[in-house]
């Protein structure tokens, strides 16, 4: 995307204090070796843990990766529009993990009103590899970490979610308070090259 002239803002979500903050480490790593590509960047931090937690609580095990995954948009979405951005832009790639199927990812996209850009979705994992080596960041992306999508993650979850039990699910979750929730909650950093 950097290569196409676009600034990116980076947004992690994150399960602490239910998780350790390894994924946060490591996304600070990552932030700062894509920053030289860019000069300056910005790193929000959401905490996801408890949006995850009042999830559960209230929703089916199979649809909660996609209702996890249409709050990540929201609380990205309500960043964006604060930071003025014109799209959102994810590493999905197309039936990599459950989430992403295209039934699921249609469904998701749904929550979102800002065109989100998906640069690897037809990729598959070797040549994401590849990429991620020739831009200098698959050592860090390789180490492993505790990322929010461990918790609460069911066994089976749906492959192909219609928008209709989606929004019959989250018909009994207060959303607006959600995202303030992750909003208010979010840490901001500063990135400068060089670092």
């Amino acid at each position: 995307m950097m290569q196409r002239g676009c600034r990116l803002i980076y947004v992690h979500f994150h399960s602490a204090p239910y998780l350790d903050k390894s994924s946060q480490e490591k996304v600070r790593e990552l932030v700062k070796l894509l920053t030289r590509y860019q000069f300056s960047s910005r790193l929000y931090l959401v905490p996801f843990g408890e949006i995850q937690r009042q999830i559960v609580a209230a929703v089916l095990r199979p649809l909660r990766v996609v209702l996890y995954r249409r709050m990540m948009m929201r609380i990205a979405e309500a960043i964006a529009k604060r930071e003025k951005a014109g799209a959102l832009v994810t590493g999905e790639s197309l039936a990599q993990v459950a989430s992403q199927t295209l039934a699921n990812l249609a469904v998701i996209e749904k929550a979102a009103t800002l065109t989100i850009l998906r640069p690897l979705v037809g990729m598959d994992k070797q040549e994401i590899i590849d990429q991620a080596r020739r831009i200098g960041t698959f050592e860090t992306s390789a180490i492993p970490d505790q990322d929010c999508c461990q918790l609460f993650v069911p066994r089976h979850p749906a492959t192909k979610a219609r928008l209709t039990d989606v929004e019959n699910a989250e018909s009994g979750l207060d959303i607006p308070a959600m995202i303030e929730l992750g909003i208010e909650k979010c840490e901001r950093e500063e990135f400068s090259f060089p670092i």
